[in-house]
């Protein structure tokens, strides 16, 4: 094996920051858009850019040891939108199949508990089975929680909490003058997908695009934001402990 200045560099500048990373405190709950998969396949010449999500969801093993490593206790990863619903049907396809068998070989192996986030009802039936499957498999861990985004939209999350809300409402036989005096923000929290959980204090997109596009939406109203350039293929460890450590110098006002 060849010896490489350069890599004696990176490592050590890795050490350094991992220590420095260690140090401060941790973010309670870290979540993640994973972009940039097609465009990575397209710069490395892939005719397929199937090649991509595959390559794509590999990285996701690494990104849960990383945050396993700091005890990052609730980690949410958003894999497909609902407006990846409205691509081209094979590509969807493909794109479902990969986060198929990656959720299932997250339920089989591993300490992470899976629980799914988004509008099930959109998804095909076999997606939905092996969500189920893997929520019911995982369940008795201890370990983390895995949050996986699939078919999930900010607004939709949002519509689908107040209709569930109002549902609630009108079971009770609340009439709808009374109702509207009883939403509240924390009425319409307990409704999200993520009822009951903490809200992200860091979320990362990767591919250079400098947006949230709807994810967690409502959730993330305090949340700390790192955007960086590498697509999600190409996302390293480092990369990851520059986020953290970006979050851990932030002053945190949370709107005050």
């Amino acid at each position: 094996m060849s010896f490489r200045p350069r890599d004696v560099i990176y490592r050590t500048y890795e050490r350094r920051l991992e220590h420095e990373v260690r140090s401060g405190s941790r973010p309670a709950h870290v979540g993640v858009i994973l972009d940039g998969n097609r465009r990575w396949a397209v710069t490395m010449g892939y005719q397929d850019v199937a090649e991509g999500h595959r390559r794509g969801a590999q990285k996701i093993d690494e990104l849960l040891g990383w945050c396993d490593e700091l005890d990052i206790p609730v980690v949410t990863i958003w894999l497909l939108s609902t407006e990846n619903l409205q691509r081209d049907p094979a590509e969807v396809g493909a794109l479902l199949d990969i986060i198929a068998e990656k959720v299932r070989s997250l339920a089989r192996a591993g300490r992470w508990r899976i629980n799914a986030l988004g509008a099930l009802d959109l998804l095909p039936e076999s997606m939905r089975d092996v969500l189920e499957e893997a929520i019911e498999r995982t369940a008795d861990r201890e370990g983390p929680l895995l949050n996986v985004a699939v078919g999930y939209g900010g607004r939709q999350e949002i519509a689908d909490a107040t209709k569930r809300l109002l549902e609630t409402y009108a079971a009770e036989g609340v009439e709808l003058d009374e109702a509207a005096k009883r939403i509240t923000p924390d009425e319409i929290a307990r409704h999200l997908y993520t009822a009951g959980l903490p809200d992200p204090d860091l979320i990362i997109r990767t591919s250079g695009e400098v947006r949230m596009s709807g994810f967690l939406l409502w959730q993330s109203a305090h949340s700390e934001y790192y955007f960086c350039d590498p697509y999600w293929p190409d996302f390293r460890r480092i990369d990851f402990l520059r986020a953290v450590r970006a979050y851990q110098q932030r002053h945190r006002r949370f709107g005050r």
